[in-house]
């Protein structure tokens, strides 16, 4: 891939050890689909938030005696918004986005194998980050689980990128030893030796955290997802991302390369691989027994809409995921490239159209919680990330609800926030973001974001 020259590296603005921003605000303290989605809901029209070495130290109603003595940033006719957090995502799938054609297995052949081959080139695999964390940064997202590749290198490439950033960011080397091309297998004995170098390197080291990462099960042995299990059991603290359920010929290959497993969610199960800190994508064919697993272990499901409609792999149940006596954790992933944009915003729609087909009705309530708190509590990250609130790490989105002419049209017809919300999600993109923050120091990425305020 050549060089992209037309956009600067992103960089972080250096910002005071304590500032505040000023503008309307939005946050969850609750779960929508558990309560009252607008008791759910925190909302100050004209808020001063109040950040002092990379926290949050306060959020209330703006007034000058608040705001007296420290510097200000206005963001007039603003939302601000918790960093969104992307559950599920591969960055060196940034290059093949919109490949055209296939479902799932095909696709992984004919598109993502050989864009995979090319992260064995370090210097490859670092001009991909630095574009993959521009563009996530540029459509307001501040944390993410992402897939690398087999190359140790690649995990490296992010990571550095990510801590030059300060962005909070899990991510971890893909292992596959079966049923992909010879050059992205891990050899024998390879796989996990350089997963746990990885993570001894990068997991806990500023803002950074490690995922162990086998693909999927059928690109893993047995003897391979029971030595991940091992190993994510030996580092408490740190992750485990896989897939599982996408679509409906995968989960017939598992069953058939896993005899004695009861389900796909089983497989994982007797390697130790579900529990807290387990993200798995997808999950559209997960049987009831499946999904009150999920419960009854902590572990989380990442919905993809933009990914699963691409591919016609299905519907996601979010309702069903989120049932009340049995409810399962729940993100939003992009999973790029299969996903179609790094826009929150837009998964947010795509996921209400997925709820229009399921019979369920998909509130920007429901959705922005989801791309939110509802993310970080699908990384065990509720007490850090995806709330404004005193005491979490100061990643902020600010939304401009009349970024384009036909949104400043809509949004002065809007009744009341929830519908300022929707419109927001169904007309919106990267272009009403108007700042992202991450740490509590403004990111400039080549965009409009590096404009005035």
């Amino acid at each position: 891939m050549p060089q992209d020259r037309t956009l600067p590296v992103p960089r972080p603005e250096p910002a005071p050890p304590r500032h505040a921003l000023r503008g309307g605000a939005i946050s969850f303290r609750a779960d929508p689909f558990l309560s009252d989605p607008a008791e759910a809901l925190e909302h100050w029209p004209d808020a001063l938030l109040v950040i002092e070495n990379g926290h949050i130290a306060s959020i209330g109603p703006y007034s000058p005696e608040a705001a007296a003595g420290l510097p200000v940033t206005h963001h007039p006719e603003a939302l601000l918004c918790p960093g969104f957090v992307d559950t599920h995502v591969h960055y060196p799938q940034t290059g093949m986005i919109g490949a055209y054609g296939e479902q799932l297995l095909a696709w992984l052949e004919r598109y993502t194998f050989p864009a995979e081959l090319e992260f064995a080139d370090p210097e490859h695999a670092a001009r991909v980050a630095r574009l993959f964390l521009r563009e996530l940064l540029a459509a307001g997202t501040t944390t993410a689980a992402v897939f690398c590749t087999v190359h140790a290198a690649s995990v490296e490439a992010f990571f550095a990128e990510s801590a030059r950033l300060n962005t909070r960011m899990i991510a971890g080397k893909v292992l596959m030893d079966r049923n992909a091309p010879p050059g992205l297998l891990d050899g024998p004995g390879h796989g996990i030796p350089e997963s746990e170098a990885l993570l001894l390197r990068w997991h806990g080291r500023g803002r950074q955290l490690y995922a162990v990462t086998p693909r999927f099960a059928p690109t893993s042995t047995p003897a391979q997802l029971q030595a991940a299990g091992r190993l994510w059991r030996a580092h408490p603290g740190s992750y485990m991302q896989t897939h599982i359920a996408e679509n409906t010929a995968e989960v017939d290959w598992v069953r058939e390369l896993f005899p004695e497993a009861s389900d796909y969610l089983d497989v994982y199960h007797r390697a130790g691989l579900t529990g807290p800190r387990a993200l798995f994508g997808h999950g559209i064919h997960l049987s009831e027994g499946a999904l009150c697993r999920c419960h009854q272990t902590g572990s989380a499901l990442a919905h993809c809409p933009t990914s699963n409609l691409f591919l016609g792999s299905g519907l996601f149940r979010v309702f069903a995921a989120k049932r009340a006596d049995r409810p399962v954790r729940v993100g939003l992933g992009s999973d790029l490239g299969a996903g179609t944009s790094f826009s929150a915003l837009r998964t947010m729609g795509e996921a209400y159209k997925v709820a229009q087909l399921n019979g369920d009705g998909l509130s920007a309530l429901h959705a922005f919680y989801l791309a939110t708190l509802g993310g970080a509590e699908a990384l065990a990250l509720e007490n850090r990330i995806g709330r404004l609130a005193p005491g979490y790490e100061a990643d902020i989105v600010v939304l401009d609800p009349q970024a384009t002419p036909l949104l400043r049209f809509r949004t002065a017809r809007c009744r009341d926030l929830a519908e300022k919300l929707f419109v927001l999600m169904t007309l919106g993109d990267e272009r009403v973001v108007r700042a992202t923050y991450v740490a509590g120091s403004r990111i400039l990425t080549g965009t409009a974001q590096a404009g005035p305020s």
